[in-house]
């Protein structure tokens, strides 16, 4: 069950009630989104080249990736964007087509619809691949991500996309420059990450919100 909420910043969420778990942060989604992916990521300065290629891991309604193609196309509309999200809920996404989101290019996600939720926009791609994300991980090629957005709901709630396998497949699919951003800050998911064969380090918002950016030893 999704019960719509509204965030600080006049942005539009769900609950879910189930979970009893928020898809976004109180303070905001866009405030979230820069802070804790696209500017820890360093979006603005992939996009200076000619391709930027995104994996989002928690697609949820898009926020986070559609503020990365806003903020690309800003720094070089020129850019070839491709971005692949990784969702297991249709339900959520179905919900995109009536979301108010105040970034111009979100207006595009409404197009990720059944069956195949997918869209081309000019030199934007976007595909959302539904299911577990452990198996559907597994179909995407080696070290073909610049970034990831890492945003499942937490280790309590969903364990099995923290665990050091996954993030091993995870860390399988990104280039050898690549950065993964995530929200949380939990001593356990930073000693997995490590595990997983990733150096991390700590990233800071207003309010001295935390999270955790990561990239690949070797």
């Amino acid at each position: 069950m999704l019960r719509k909420i509204t965030l600080a910043d006049g942005t539009q969420t769900f609950l879910n009630e189930e979970l009893q778990v928020c898809y976004h942060s109180q303070a905001g989604v866009i405030t979230e989104a820069m802070e804790k992916y696209v500017v820890p990521c360093k979006i603005p300065e992939l996009a200076k080249c000619s391709e930027l290629r995104l994996l989002d891991i928690g697609f949820g309604l898009g926020y986070h990736a559609a503020m990365a193609i806003h903020q690309a196309l800003e720094h070089n509309p020129q850019c070839a964007i491709t971005v692949v999200g990784l969702e297991k809920d249709r339900k959520i996404l179905q919900h995109i087509a009536g979301m108010p989101f105040p970034i111009p290019f979100y207006t595009q996600f409404k197009r990720l619809v059944p069956p195949t939720f997918t869209f081309q926009e000019k030199k934007v791609h976007v595909q959302v691949l539904l299911g577990d994300a452990r198996k559907r991980v597994k179909e995407l090629s080696a070290e073909h991500f610049d970034a990831v957005f890492f945003d499942p709901f937490p280790p309590e709630k969903t364990p099995e996309l923290w665990e050091v396998p996954f993030l091993q497949e995870v860390r399988r699919v990104m280039k050898k420059e690549a950065v993964l951003a995530t929200y949380s800050c939990a001593p356990a998911v930073r000693e997995r990450l490590a595990g997983a064969g990733f150096f991390w380090d700590e990233t800071k918002g207003e309010r001295g919100r935390r999270g955790t950016m990561a990239g690949k030893w070797g």
